[in-house]
């Protein structure tokens, strides 16, 4: 059994409204057939069929795909993604757009590559290395000393240690 042009119109507005009553109404149905009959219109079978599929349509929609997934984090990976952020400037504040930090395109390489089983030591351990450059440079960003030092020593420490980490 097919619908009738006023159902269909009952069934596409109560999904975008979630009201019987209104819809009713907006189909066409008089506001007292509405005030009274709208929620038997949703028992009726083939209405019902139609609106859960349709709703169905619109759930597989909202969601992500894998491949919409992993392009994503591709492109955050690459620096192409922009954000928004917000900035103080001398006359107030202003909008700017810019580039994922290191640290979130490490995040998202990472996310990928444990989409692939079969992924590689060594770039594992390049973006082990990049990961923790970008932990000392932002633990540097916060530490403020009077002449610097101890955050050289820190950064040439580390150079060592990656160093022999890629020897192994």
């Amino acid at each position: 059994m097919k619908l009738t042009p006023k159902q269909k119109k009952f069934a596409d507005e109560y999904i975008k409204t979630g009201n019987a009553t209104q819809s009713a109404i907006e189909a066409g149905y008089s506001k007292k057939y509405a005030n009274t009959n709208a929620p038997k219109l949703l028992q009726n079978t083939t209405l019902k069929q139609y609106i859960e599929k349709c709703m169905a349509e619109i759930a597989s929609k909202r969601v992500m795909s894998y491949t919409e997934a992993v392009e994503l984090l591709t492109s955050i990976a690459r620096g192409e993604e922009k954000e928004t952020v917000v900035v103080a400037t001398p006359i107030g504040v202003e909008e700017v757009e810019k580039e994922p930090d290191t640290k979130t395109r490490i995040i998202a390489v990472r996310e990928i590559l444990k989409r692939y089983p079969n992924n590689d030591k060594l770039v594992e351990q390049q973006i082990r290395k990049l990961s923790a450059e970008a932990d000392i440079a932002e633990a540097n960003a916060r530490e403020v000393t009077d002449n610097g030092t101890a955050n050289e020593i820190r950064v040439i420490g580390f150079d060592r240690r990656a160093e022999e980490d890629e020897r192994s």
